[in-house]
């Protein structure tokens, strides 16, 4: 599979810069992480579930009262997910991502949480489900996952890493392929 976009490219661009250092980039870089590896186990496209992860919260808003971040202000009125949904989506045919696949990462962060939809049981896709498992496994209580710090020349090298192991995925799976 030939990707048209990397981890790599959207980590650079100014709108991630901007919105995921808000939301957190050590939390987005390690969704990022598990959804590859969640994925590499479950069957889903790995390219498709990390770059879902590491844009997952790229909608947040924060949610302040006297200076101090409100959890429950954030729990009753965000709305990330849907904000994120559409700036992703925006974002990644802007960069020339197949158009398909921006609009399944696109749903998968629209659906990555479920704290802003009313009860009910929704029936996610594989990919959705490695998205949201992604960033229940690395959250913290109180939110404290998006306060975690990183290096910004680690942040790069682990994204270059990832993007290598997506890489590699694909080239392992054409070799089977084709032998």
């Amino acid at each position: 599979m030939e990707r048209k976009v990397t981890l790599e490219m959207l980590f650079r661009h100014p709108i991630v810069q901007k919105y995921i250092r808000r939301s957190g980039m050590a939390h987005a870089i390690s969704v990022s992480e598990r959804a590859f590896d969640i994925a590499v186990k479950t069957g889903v496209n790995p390219d498709l579930a990390a770059k879902a992860g590491f844009l997952h919260d790229i909608g947040h808003y924060e949610w302040y009262t006297d200076g101090k971040w409100d959890y429950q202000k954030y729990r009753e009125n965000d709305i990330h997910a849907i904000k994120g949904a559409a700036r992703a989506h925006k974002l990644l045919v802007r960069l020339g991502e197949d158009l398909h696949h921006a609009k399944q990462i696109a749903v998968a962060i629209l659906l990555h949480t479920d704290s802003y939809l009313p009860e009910g049981q929704l029936k996610l896709t594989p990919l959705q489900k490695v998205v949201a498992r992604a960033d229940t496994e690395d959250e913290e209580p109180g939110g404290a996952h998006h306060y975690r710090k990183i290096d910004p020349a680690e942040a790069l090298s682990r994204i270059q890493t990832l993007d290598r192991k997506i890489d590699r995925f694909f080239q392992l799976e054409k070799l089977k392929k084709s032998g």
